[in-house]
């Protein structure tokens, strides 16, 4: 695909998701309310079934070796439990909400977003169910669900974006 054509699917991107936020904000959605501690967010992915790993052993959201799910979105924790049941795949995650992701609005840092770890399972429903977007330079092959959700594979993980409100 030409760089023009990149430039534009990036450019419509950015747009719907502002647009998404705006109708969130408008709504009362995206706030602190919204999201979740690093608690809760354990408690509900448990009761899922679903793991997590960190390579420094730790939850810190400061410290970019731990996998910290505070400030997470309730509409992200939502969004893997709920991939984990469609697809029926083990699902494990990898990072979460702490430091060392690239920063924006749609970031980990900001609870939009997750990693997870590669499986033959997860990759198979993904590139099966999904849509193909195309390879997007400097982020990897990317996915589209029926909801809107983006699925990246960053090459030794997938990096999940849950920008839909989960109303």
């Amino acid at each position: 695909m030409s760089t023009t054509r990149h430039v534009v699917r990036r450019r419509m991107l950015t747009l719907l998701l502002a647009g998404v936020a705006a109708i969130g904000t408008t709504l009362g959605l995206g706030t602190p309310a919204f999201a979740v501690s690093h608690a809760s967010a354990t408690s509900q992915l448990s009761a899922a079934g679903i793991g997590w790993v960190s390579s420094g052993n730790c939850s810190d959201r400061n410290t970019s070796t731990c996998t910290s799910f505070e400030g997470i979105r309730q509409a992200t924790i939502d969004g893997i439990i709920t991939f984990k049941r469609a697809s029926g795949c083990a699902i494990t995650i990898t990072g979460g909400t702490e430091t060392g992701h690239a920063s924006g609005t749609y970031s980990h840092w900001n609870g939009y977003k997750v990693d997870i770890a590669k499986t033959t399972c997860v990759a198979n429903w993904i590139t099966s169910a999904y849509t193909y977007m195309g390879y997007i330079s400097g982020w990897g092959y990317q996915y589209r669900a029926p909801s809107g959700n983006l699925y990246t594979d960053e090459g030794n993980h997938w990096d999940i974006l849950y920008y839909t409100c989960g109303c």
